[in-house]
């Protein structure tokens, strides 16, 4: 039996005609979706002289999951899992305040990797991060064992 296979696309989170990737597929109640950065706000941010931090970043990193969740018919209660690259480990208290900031209230977090790497695709780019959902949990309100 194969498993329906549906690209989920959210509104301003395009996909090159040239990508040779999806931002987010869809595989019965299980979401995949691949690293998402800042850009082009931390682009933007940058031109105007104000680069946006590794707290701020991380916050707009979360918010396109969140929009992808969306967009297949779920809610950020469906994230279980994210893996999250910094180009300096020094950032991750900025990070961690991020997750908390941006998951409060919830049962418990969804679950976390966080790896320093030497450089992202861009280099005002400081966290990259990938996240997995299931469409029929939710964390805001999981009972804990």
């Amino acid at each position: 039996m194969n498993l329906a296979v549906q690209r989920i696309q959210a509104q301003g989170l395009t996909e090159p005609a040239s990508a040779s990737w999806s931002n987010a597929l869809l595989l019965g109640n299980d979401l995949v979706m691949s690293g998402m950065t800042g850009h082009p706000a931390t682009r933007q941010a940058v031109e105007r002289g104000t680069p946006l931090g590794a707290y701020q970043q991380t916050l707009v990193v979360l918010d396109k999951a969140r929009a992808l969740v969306e967009a297949a018919g779920g809610h950020i209660g469906n994230i279980y899992r994210l893996t999250v690259y910094l180009t300096d480990i020094a950032d991750k208290d900025e990070v961690g305040r991020a997750r908390r900031d941006f998951f409060t209230g919830f049962a418990c977090y969804p679950t976390s990797t966080l790896v320093a790497v030497s450089a992202l695709v861009f280099p005002e780019l400081l966290v990259e991060i990938e996240a997995s959902a299931r469409l029929d949990i939710d964390l805001r309100t999981a009972p804990l064992r």
